[in-house]
């Protein structure tokens, strides 16, 4: 079983990423569900993720999984609130009974940098200068995960990625906690994101309640 990571992130919220070395048939046979995705690399990533999902909670019901006008996936019964994620072959999901989620997982690579003003504000940028080549590609892809991650807790789309959400810098470990600021108009939510870099990813994940 490629269960790469799993954590409790609170009692009533639990996060896993899977590594997807199976078959189709392996998440099928326990997930009787439709599968919207024609590409067979994307359709393993769907199943996986839905997979984590009953994982993490035994009783969350995948078949009860619709898709809002944002294009946010919840449940109908409103039981569990949850986020998925996937990147290459890695699947990644958190699940809470009592809190709003976001997870992102990203594969580490040079890309980055080229995007990197799409989704950092400058005074987000200056601090990252002195970085090696090598650590600053690993920040600026922790940064775009927990953006990632806080767009999906936002759950409501219309979500600008340097207007709307802030970082603060951190001190880069394998693991560690970054700061940032969830700000939309009258809208202004500090929020505590957890993060690890592990074998060229980076795996970003929060919790916390709408006021």
């Amino acid at each position: 079983m490629p269960l790469y990571f799993q954590q409790e992130v609170s009692p009533n919220t639990r996060m896993a990423v899977w590594k997807i070395e199976e078959e189709e048939s392996f998440f099928l046979k326990d997930m009787d569900i439709p599968i919207p995705v024609a590409h067979p690399v994307k359709r393993l990533q769907h199943l996986a993720g839905r997979y984590l999902l009953p994982f993490l909670f035994p009783d969350f019901k995948v078949a009860q999984i619709a898709i809002a006008d944002s294009r946010k996936p919840f449940l109908l019964s409103h039981a569990y609130h949850f986020s998925i994620s996937h990147s290459d072959n890695y699947a990644a999901a958190i699940v809470s009974s009592k809190m709003h989620v976001g997870i992102d997982v990203e594969t580490i690579t040079e890309r980055v940098l080229k995007v990197q003003h799409k989704f950092l504000r400058e005074d987000e940028l200056i601090p990252l200068v002195n970085l090696s080549k090598q650590e600053l590609i690993n920040q600026l892809t922790v940064l775009w995960s927990a953006k990632e991650a806080m767009y999906k807790w936002w759950g409501k789309g219309e979500v600008d990625f340097k207007a709307h959400l802030q970082t603060a810098y951190f001190q880069q470990q394998q693991e560690g906690i970054i700061n940032a600021v969830f700000s939309k108009q009258a809208i202004q939510y500090p929020l505590e994101l957890n993060y690890k870099l592990a074998d060229g990813l980076s795996i970003v994940w929060l919790e916390s309640e709408f006021n």
